[in-house]
């Protein structure tokens, strides 16, 4: 799988980013996605996630992480596929202000925080959805789940 990232806020390691592929790549080994997909994570701040939060969604506060979809189909649309295509999935953006925080309130480290968010966006890419109690229970169970196989832990 092919990842590339963007740090706007160059406060992201290369280790980082060495975590978030080793994990994105257990993740689609473990969701039956190919080798073939290719996938982008954005790093900003609150004030640009505020902007694409209010943008997208209508909401206008910082978030932690948005997900954009690229597979998602219309039935007018048609896929084009082939041996030299790869498959886009879509487009993560993870703000850096809250994953400071939200590493600090949760009390585990930074790169566990951007790890579960970047898995978190992940699996939205991949169609989970946390919209009801069914949903939230499927989705965080998986995330757990990948976390705890990949050995990163709430204590990491």
């Amino acid at each position: 799988m092919e990842l590339d990232f963007y740090d706007e806020t160059e406060k992201v390691s290369q280790e980082h980013f060495d975590l978030i592929t080793q994990l994105l790549s257990y993740a689609a080994k473990h969701e039956n996605i190919g080798l073939d997909s290719e996938l982008s994570i954005s790093f900003v701040d609150n004030d640009e996630i505020q902007l694409l939060n209010k943008q997208y969604r209508g909401l206008d506060n910082p978030t932690d992480v948005l997900s954009f979809a690229l597979e998602e189909e219309a039935e007018e649309e048609i896929r084009i596929t082939g041996a030299d295509i790869p498959v886009a999935l879509g487009d993560i953006v993870i703000s850096v202000d809250k994953a400071n925080e939200q590493a600090f309130e949760y009390n585990h480290s930074f790169s566990r925080e951007l790890g579960f968010l970047a898995l978190h966006g992940f699996l939205h890419l991949l169609g989970y959805d946390h919209m009801n109690d069914e949903d939230e229970k499927k989705m965080f169970s998986r995330q757990e789940e990948i976390l705890n196989g990949f050995g990163l832990s709430r204590e990491k």
